[in-house]
């Protein structure tokens, strides 16, 4: 059987927001979390509050109220752990506190730009998925459009059943790029829930070392880091996102025109080789050959 699959280009990616397209260091989001917990009288680090990001924003709550240091301060202050009604609480609270922090945060992150139009040059449509909700979104979109990142298409969390690692809201992207196979398209972005999403889809990935999350640095802190500090911070980043299973890490957005050339070439040159099936399933001794191929991501 000739297992070939999709060997044409590239025709759409799907990107993340904040850390990915818009807010360098992914900033916005983990200063209202922090917030909002301290109000509830639990204090969180800047690391507990960016261990989930990626995730629907309810979920990302949810998550940090199972962290053990969380259900500690949780039971000497309130006598109990937090429960599911906690988590509505919090939520509510961060969702007016992200429409506020995002107003600050709408800034297209350098290159991306340029890389959307490099994007746009190929052909390539530009589609997007977030955490954030579309109450969120519905305030973030037309600022960033204002500065010029206008998606073809944007999809959230509270869009879709379920937010990452679930592959939802890139097959809704999918829907409204009329785009097809999985194979033609990429998912781009900075966190592991990025990278776990865009592989759930049967999307290729591309994971970003410098501008997001798991850095967590404004532009400014990474200009002040001592070169090898650096390097060694974004090849720890990196090995986070090869072992996740990401095809390719880079430094920022504006690095992933040439990925993508590449991904292209490995589209239409695919690597094939015969395998013969085990046991014979013929009386005859003969063996079923079955067509595969392989890529070598790197």
């Amino acid at each position: 059987m000739d297992r070939t699959g999709y060997q044409g280009p590239i025709k759409a990616v799907v990107i993340d927001w904040a850390g990915s397209a818009v807010d360098y260091g992914c900033m916005g989001p983990v200063g209202v979390f922090i917030n909002i917990f301290n109000a509830y009288q639990i204090r969180v680090t800047r690391q507990e509050a960016r261990q989930f990001m990626g995730l629907a924003k309810k979920d990302h709550i949810r998550s940090m109220c199972g962290l053990e240091s969380v259900k500690r301060q949780w039971q000497d202050v309130y006598k109990r752990f937090p429960t599911e009604k906690d988590v509505d609480i919090l939520y509510d609270k961060t969702s007016a506190g992200m429409i506020k922090a995002i107003v600050d945060h709408s800034e297209p992150i350098p290159g991306v730009l340029a890389a959307i139009a490099g994007m746009r040059e190929m052909g390539i449509k530009i589609g997007s998925s977030t955490g954030y909700t579309r109450e969120m979104m519905d305030v973030l979109a037309p600022l960033a459009r204002e500065k010029g990142y206008a998606p073809d298409a944007v999809v959230c969390s509270s869009d879709v059943p379920k937010g990452r690692p679930f592959p939802w809201m890139c097959y809704q992207n999918a829907i409204l790029l009329e785009t097809y196979p999985m194979e033609a398209m990429v998912k781009i972005g900075d966190t592991l829930a990025d990278i776990e999403e865009g592989l759930n889809a049967g999307m290729w990935t591309i994971g970003i070392t410098k501008t997001g999350n798991e850095l967590g640095m404004t532009e400014k802190e990474v200009q002040e880091l001592e070169p090898q500090d650096l390097r060694s911070r974004l090849k720890e980043i990196e090995s986070k996102f090869m072992t996740a299973g990401a095809h390719f890490v880079v430094e920022s957005l504006d690095d992933c025109v040439p990925v993508i050339e590449k991904i292209n070439l490995r589209l239409a040159n695919p690597v094939r080789i015969l395998k013969a099936s085990t046991p014979p399933s013929k009386g005859n001794g003969t063996k079923d050959l079955v067509l595969y191929r392989l890529r070598p991501w790197n």
